[in-house]
C-alpha cells in the first residue's frame, strides 16, 4: 500500500503538505488536561505517536471519561459503605459535605495514581 505525497518548493528545499486530521473539537476536562500534560513531560513518544496518527484527542477524552465515572463510583460506593445519605444531608449539611469532599479527594488520589500518571 503506498501512498503518494505531494510537495511544496520552497526555494531549494521540497517540504512534503502534511497536515494533521480534523478534530471532534471536544473540550478535556481536568483528568484529560493532566493526562496530556503527563504524556507532554514524560512519554513524549506516546504522545507524539498519538499526535502524528490523529488519536491524541479521542484517547484524551476516553481518559477523560473513564477517570470521571470511576472518580463518581467510587464516591458512591464510599457514601453507602459509611451511611452517607440523603437522610444525614438534611439532618447534618455540614457533615454531609465534609464527608462527600473527603470521599471525592480519596477517589481523586486513586484515580490520579491508577490512571493519569501510572507507567503502563
Amino acid at each position: 500500500m503506498s501512498q503518494s505525497l505531494s510537495y511544496t518548493q520552497v526555494g531549494d528545499y521540497y517540504y512534503p503538505d502534511l497536515c494533521l486530521p480534523e478534530t471532534d473539537g471536544r473540550t478535556l476536562g481536568e483528568y484529560g488536561m493532566l493526562y496530556k500534560t503527563y504524556l507532554k513531560q514524560h512519554r513524549p513518544m506516546l504522545y507524539d505517536r498519538l499526535l502524528l496518527v490523529g488519536q491524541l484527542d479521542s484517547h484524551l477524552a476516553e481518559m477523560d471519561l473513564r477517570a470521571e465515572e470511576m472518580v463518581i463510583d467510587m464516591v458512591e460506593k464510599m457514601a453507602a459503605a459509611n451511611g452517607v445519605d440523603e437522610c444525614l444531608k438534611e439532618s447534618d449539611q455540614m457533615a454531609w459535605v465534609g464527608a462527600m469532599n473527603n470521599f471525592r479527594a480519596a477517589a481523586e488520589e486513586v484515580v490520579l495514581r491508577e490512571m493519569i500518571y501510572a507507567t503502563p
